[in-house]
C-alpha cells in the first residue's frame, strides 16, 4: 500500500531552468517548461500537490505561473525553514519532495522520498532517491510525475490508455 499523500515541489530549477533574467529594473522573468502542468493533472486524484520557492524577488513571477495560471498553492519559504514548514502541514514520511539546490539534501534527508532534476547541483543528486533524465524547466516535473505513478503507485503509465475525465492542465473536459 502506498504511504505517500503529498508532493512538494521547489519551483526554481525544477519548474524552471534555474535562470533569473535581470535588467537594471531588477528580476523580470523566469523560463518555465511546457509539459509540467499537463503532467501534474495525472496526480490530481492521487496526491496533494503544492509548490514552494525561496526566491523573494521573483515570487510575483512564480505566483503568476504556479497559482494564477496553473491553480496550485505556492508559498514563499526559506530553504532553511522548509523542513519545519513541511512538518507543520504534512507528515514528512508521507511526503515526496523535488528540489535541485545546494541545500535541498537537508530536506531530502527528512522526507519519505526525494527527486532531483538532472541539472540539480551535483552534490544534491547524491542524496536523491531518483534523478530525472530531464533538466529543470525541460520536462523534469513531467518525468517525476510518471516515475511516481509507475514506481510509487505501481501503476502502468501508458499515455494512449489515459482517461481524461477532468481534462488536463489548463483544459477542463466539457
Amino acid at each position: 500500500m502506498n504511504k505517500f499523500k503529498n508532493f512538494i515541489f521547489d519551483v526554481d530549477g525544477v519548474f524552471t531552468d534555474g535562470s533569473f533574467y535581470y535588467t537594471d529594473e531588477g528580476k523580470v522573468m523566469k523560463k518555465f517548461g511546457d509539459a509540467d502542468n499537463d503532467a501534474l493533472s495525472f496526480l490530481k486524484e492521487k496526491l496533494h500537490v503544492e509548490m514552494i520557492t525561496g526566491d523573494k524577488r521573483g515570487f510575483p513571477i512564480s505566483k503568476k505561473r504556479i497559482h494564477e495560471d496553473m491553480g496550485y498553492p505556492i508559498s514563499l519559504v526559506s530553504t532553511f525553514q522548509r523542513i519545519d514548514w513541511i512538518k507543520e502541514r504534512f507528515d514528512l514520511n508521507e511526503t515526496i519532495y523535488m528540489g535541485d539546490g545546494i541545500y535541498d539534501p537537508l530536506v531530502f534527508s527528512k522526507v519519505g522520498y526525494s527527486i532531483a532534476p538532472n541539472n540539480a547541483f551535483y552534490n544534491t543528486k547524491k542524496y536523491a532517491n531518483y534523478i530525472t533524465n530531464s533538466r529543470g524547466g525541460e520536462g523534469a516535473v513531467a518525468e517525476a510525475v510518471i516515475h511516481v505513478i509507475e514506481n510509487i503507485f505501481k501503476e502502468p503509465f501508458d499515455i494512449l490508455e489515459l482517461k481524461f475525465n477532468n481534462g488536463s492542465g489548463n483544459w477542463d473536459k466539457k
